[in-house]
């Protein structure tokens, strides 16, 4: 039967749909392990243990040094789990070899890059700062300082190369090489490409970055605005260390002269201050270029998860989805890791990210007018708020200022996110499908053994994109909708059928996991 095709936007929904149920996985990972690296950070650090000395405990610094090892490791292997993440999420089958692939991937993108790096004698000299010239080690590997962006560009050309590749058929004496097999033999000739291109390209958009840096410094409130914005938008990206550092350890961030020593940087300035006693108040330019964090991390992201929660409309769902969503608070409440709920908003809709990286932004104007001076090292959640805010005194850092503004931000941020939730039905945690719930309890109607009535319903194997599946759902990426028989795949037990775009819902019920395998074993025979 015909169906009309609808517009673009519907088009990419499928896509959309399976990166953002892609990057769940990694945004999952992220809570416990950012609580780890988040307290042992802050309670390890020298100039804490300097100010209280009780912490310089010897069993206690082991167990925290435990902790840091533990966080550091996934935050430090993230690119390569987004890569992973994403391949597996958009592979249209065989979702192992995808995963695989994406490791090489990765690690081909990298290593082209550091070889480049070598042939043209850019690799730091000792005592260089990597970062100061756009670098990081990942894995062991010198490299260009591409964040989360270098996982999430690995894995995308390793789908695109997967769901192209894998079903490659190869003459009878390279057999062998054939198939799924070849996926990550190509893979490593895309990565080196890729490599190829981003050694060119990349510092280009680094000096960029620094050079909007330099820029935003000369501009006072307003450049303080500017700063928290580019911060909080390249921070998703893995970015924000080309932007912030200059701020952090050059004059671009101010000079004071400390101890009877001049120093540069904000960040050098506070750690400087923190240690000398003489201080009565801390640097100035703290208020312009950190202190808004803490109205962030503190009041903004856990007032915004309370809306996400208040938006699923299924109480039970709002049930099952409430620890998630309180760990996602409390680690950014007490830690200030806040990538979870980020990229929880980036993938839901893009609006919702805005939103967050605008009132991010308003933040250090805030701290900015008010002369918030409070300094951070790792993150700024409540044990660095408490340790160099409450416990340094209001007159060196007037802390009790996050709190007056904080609670407004807090209720302003949790009204707009209701409204945006519900105005662009965006599906953040727990709203993914608003019937899943109700279709969990349909009574099964599917019968076994109708694979192929379901495929030739669908239009033929040569019509399906992709076949994936959720709780109840059978999703489907089809080529020609007008070739899709709605009455067929009701015959074959289906409920309902939701049309979106080019992108199919077959509502099986919890049966749906039966349907998937016998498709993928029916469809598998097919390659036999």
């Amino acid at each position: 039967m015909s169906i009309k095709e609808n517009s673009l936007v519907n088009k990419s929904f499928g896509l959309a749909q399976k990166l953002g149920k892609a990057i769940l996985l990694p945004i999952a990972i992220l809570p416990v392990t950012g609580l780890f690296l988040g307290v042992a950070a802050a309670l390890t650090n020298a100039s804490v243990l300097e100010a209280y000395p009780i912490l310089a405990n010897t069993g206690l610094q082991a167990f925290l040094q435990i902790l840091n090892a533990i966080g550091k490791s996934v935050f430090d292997a993230l690119p390569l789990i987004f890569a992973v993440g994403i391949a597996v999420g958009l592979a249209k089958t065989d979702k192992g070899t995808a995963g695989l692939a994406a490791v090489v991937g990765y690690f081909v993108l990298i290593t082209t890059i550091n070889a480049l790096l070598k042939v043209t004698n850019q690799l730091p000299g000792q005592g260089v700062d990597p970062k100061s010239l756009g670098q990081g080690a990942q894995f062991g590997i010198m490299t260009l300082q591409m964040g989360v962006f270098g996982g999430v560009l690995a894995g995308l050309y390793t789908s695109w190369v997967h769901n192209r590749f894998y079903k490659l058929k190869l003459p009878e004496v390279l057999s062998f090489f054939g198939g799924s097999r070849s996926v990550p033999i190509i893979t490593t000739v895309v990565g080196g490409i890729f490599g190829v291109i981003m050694f060119f390209v990349w510092p280009a958009i680094g000096n960029a970055i620094a050079a909007f840096g330099q820029l935003a410094s000369q501009l006072g409130v307003f450049g303080s605005f500017i700063y928290g914005l580019m911060l909080r938008t390249l921070y998703v990206c893995g970015l924000h260390h080309v932007f912030y550092l200059p701020f952090w350890t050059t004059a671009a961030g101010g000079v004071a002269e400390v101890g009877g020593v001049m120093i540069e940087g904000w960040q050098n300035i506070f750690l400087a201050q923190l240690a000398d006693p003489n201080t009565t108040h801390f640097f100035g330019n703290i208020a312009l270029y950190n202190s808004g964090r803490y109205i962030h991390m503190l009041f903004t992201m856990p007032a915004i998860c309370l809306a996400m929660y208040h938006a699923i409309p299924d109480k039970k769902r709002r049930k099952k989805t409430l620890g998630f969503l309180l760990s996602l608070a409390l680690t950014c409440f007490i830690t200030g890791v806040t990538e979870p709920i980020s990229f929880a908003l980036l993938f839901a809709n893009p609006i919702l990210f805005i939103a967050e990286a605008l009132i991010f932004a308003l933040g250090f104007v805030a701290c900015a007018v008010t002369g918030v001076t409070i300094g951070s090292t790792f993150s700024a959640g409540l044990i660095e708020f408490l340790l160099f805010g409450v416990f340094q005194g209001n007159a060196k850092t007037g802390f009790v200022w996050i709190i007056i503004l904080g609670i407004p931000f807090a209720i302003a941020s949790y009204f707009i996110y209701r409204f945006l939730i519900a105005k662009l039905d965006a599906k953040t945690p727990g709203r993914e499908d608003d019937n899943e719930e109700a279709e969990s309890s349909l009574k099964t109607a599917y019968k076994s053994g109708q694979a192929k009535a379901i495929i030739e319903a669908l239009g033929g194997i040569k019509n399906i994109e992709d076949i994936d599946n959720c709780a109840t759902r059978l999703r489907v990426n089809i080529k020609k909708i007008a070739d899709v028989n709605l009455d067929s795949l009701k015959e074959t037990g289906a409920h309902n059928t939701l049309v979106r775009g080019k992108n199919l819902q077959v509502i099986y019920g919890p049966s749906v996991n039966i349907v998937r395998i016998e498709i993928d074993e029916y469809l598998e025979s097919l390659n036999n």
